[in-house]
């Protein structure tokens, strides 16, 4: 930005950087035939994603494919808001000394937005790098299934055909290794899409929340900004207040930088607080899978079971948290069936 304080001079790490070293710049912006023209872009829009690939990575494809085009739009984005802030800027440099200044510095921070994206594209390629990796190892995965599937196949071929054929049992033997190398295979395909799957939505959640709580920040030092700008009504022929906001507009930019450069996870402004049912839930069922005794001595009152009275709904600790509603249900259907069934035997 030109006749203003920038935040860009300085490009020392910030204390989020510091703490969480910045990844690599995003797969989607090298690797151009083009340039930064978007005929790539166009082109992956037009072609049905997935349509090509092993079937079991299809889905997963067109995933990974629909998440490039994501980031190509936003990598656009970010760019256009640049140019937008530098259109800004030459507007308001013939315009009357506060509207000058104000818009110089609103420009300064909606460049820094354009930043904020393209630091933004950069994190969220880490998250479409990790889904991809679940996407080859569905692909590797597929082979073991189509040779299990083919000898299956012909197996029953042969036994429709030829019953007593010698090839029969070799094929079966055949049979049983294929299905031993599919087991691992798909034990393998089980433990790494967990373990992947959480990986790649903590990354896209921790960049979505750092940019997020950035762009916050930029907005409300943005707001102050507007403050500078002299609205007050005058009359024909009378004459404002000459400006003299120069340095107090420099100094909220200078404040905005620092409040930047010194954000930290740990600082963030939003935190998603679990409700206590939503807590609990969530502990209980930690503790059944990982073994631990559940307490259960405060789910429900002690029923009187000579009086044969049943305690109402609304007394009941464990309120409407029962977790084997369908079981019920089941052996009240059962019972209803049997009451039919003796019914029809006494009529008989």
């Amino acid at each position: 930005m030109h006749r203003t304080y920038s935040m860009r001079q300085s490009r020392a790490p910030t204390a989020s950087q510091i703490q969480n070293p910045p990844p690599p710049s995003s797969s989607t912006k090298a690797n151009r035939l083009f340039g930064r023209a978007n005929i790539g872009h166009t082109f992956r829009k037009s072609v049905h994603p997935g349509a090509f690939g092993p079937d079991l990575a299809k889905k997963l494809s067109a995933l990974v494919k629909m998440e490039k085009n994501v980031m190509r739009s936003m990598e656009l984005v970010g760019r256009e808001r640049m140019e937008v802030a530098q259109q800004l800027s030459i507007w308001g440099e013939a315009c009357d000394d506060d509207v000058s200044d104000v818009t110089d510095k609103l420009g300064v921070l909606i460049y820094e937005i354009g930043e904020l994206e393209d630091q933004f594209v950069d994190r969220y390629d880490q998250y479409r790098v990790t889904i991809k990796s679940i996407r080859n190892i569905e692909a590797s995965v597929q082979p073991s299934r189509d040779r299990k599937q083919k000898i299956t196949d012909q197996i029953a071929q042969l036994k429709y055909k030829e019953p007593n054929s010698p090839k029969i049992v070799v094929l079966e033997q055949e049979l049983v290794r294929a299905e031993a190398e599919s087991l691992v295979a798909e034990a393998q395909l089980s433990n790494i899409t967990r373990e992947k799957l959480k990986a790649a939505f903590t990354y896209q959640f921790d960049a979505l929340r750092e940019h997020s709580e950035k762009m916050a920040i930029v907005a409300g030092f943005g707001k102050h900004l507007l403050e500078l700008v002299d609205d007050t009504p005058v009359t024909p022929g009378e004459t404002r207040n000459a400006y003299d906001g120069y340095e107090a507009s420099k100094a909220i930019i200078q404040d905005c930088e620092d409040a930047l450069t010194n954000w930290v996870e740990q600082n963030a402004a939003v935190k998603s607080q679990l409700s206590t049912r939503a807590r609990t839930l969530s502990q209980r069922r930690a503790q059944r899978h990982q073994g631990g005794p559940v307490d259960l001595s405060g789910q429900d009152q002690h029923m009187d079971r000579e009086s044969g009275l049943w305690i109402p709904a609304g007394e009941h600790k464990g309120g409407n948290e029962y977790e084997d509603d369908d079981e019920v249900d089941e052996e009240h259907a059962e019972s209803v069936a049997r009451g039919r069934e003796d019914e029809r035997v006494e009529a008989v």
